[in-house]
């Protein structure tokens, strides 16, 4: 089901419960039949968000596994046929809120408008783009909010106040802080004081939710978030339980980490 106002959406679902939870996986990998199985669990288990990732060569924000998924997606030959066929089917069967996640050499490609409108007729909600600076986004803001599809800024720990600022001033319903600085897939410590110090400037920066992302990978990671952000958000974990334990694996993974965002 579409909704216009992903900020709107996420603010009914916190009056549910304490903290959401937003997954990821890479499209076209392990392959787009597992896509959709994981897609499937996602949706049993009751995950609130779900990215999807367009493959792409130089992931630049993606650590050793998911670089190696973005080019194995690719020499399987997917496509954006593949991609926009996947995130219709998963927003129209399943009701799940899907976001974009990708580089913007692929949206160059393709166009802005065509994009936006691509996005749109899949029923997507959002996009997440870790390569575009915030100043070169109003072309593409423009468009997408017209189509009430909304850009999910990131903010990162070495920014200073003022850019944070900026960057929260760009946000129409949530911003994906990175928890520490590199690329996914490492550990995070995320009842650090490095965590909750970066989160209060983050809060000071914006009125829009706030997830957190990179390195969280245990239903411990998400319990330690209650009260400090709105959103948990969970990538590699993810397809590191496919890998080893299949789809019940992943099943267990899933509903351990909603359960986690519940109230105790």
């Amino acid at each position: 089901m579409r909704h216009d106002d992903l900020g709107l959406l996420l603010r009914e679902k916190l009056r549910e419960k304490p903290l959401l939870l937003m997954t990821h996986l890479i499209v076209g990998y392990p392959s787009l039949e597992d896509n959709w199985s994981m897609l499937e669990e996602m949706a049993r288990a009751g995950v609130d968000v779900v990215e999807l990732q367009m493959p792409f060569s130089e992931p630049i924000a993606d650590g050793p596994l998911f670089v190696l998924a973005n080019h194995s997606a690719i020499a399987a030959g997917v496509t954006w046929r593949d991609y926009f066929s996947l995130a219709y089917r998963a927003s129209s069967e399943l009701g799940l809120n899907i976001l974009f996640m990708g580089y913007y050499n692929s949206v160059f490609k393709m166009g802005i408008n065509d994009f936006c409108q691509n996005l749109s007729d899949a029923n997507m909600q959002g996009f997440i783009i870790p390569d575009l600076p915030i100043e070169e986004s109003k072309e593409i803001c423009d468009v997408s909010s017209g189509r009430g599809i909304s850009m999910i800024p990131i903010m990162a720990p070495g920014g200073s106040d003022s850019r944070l600022s900026t960057i929260g001033q760009s946000a129409a319903s949530f911003v994906y802080c990175a928890a520490r600085a590199g690329v996914t897939g490492r550990p995070t410590d995320v009842a650090s004081d490095d965590v909750a110090e970066f989160i209060v400037r983050c809060r000071l920066a914006t009125s829009a939710l706030l997830g957190l992302g990179f390195g969280i990978s245990t239903s411990q990671d998400v319990r330690a978030l209650h009260g400090v952000v709105d959103m948990a958000i969970v990538g590699t974990a993810g397809l590191k339980a496919w890998q080893t334990g299949g789809v019940n694996g992943y099943r267990y993974l899933l509903s351990s980490l909603v359960q986690a965002t519940e109230m105790e």
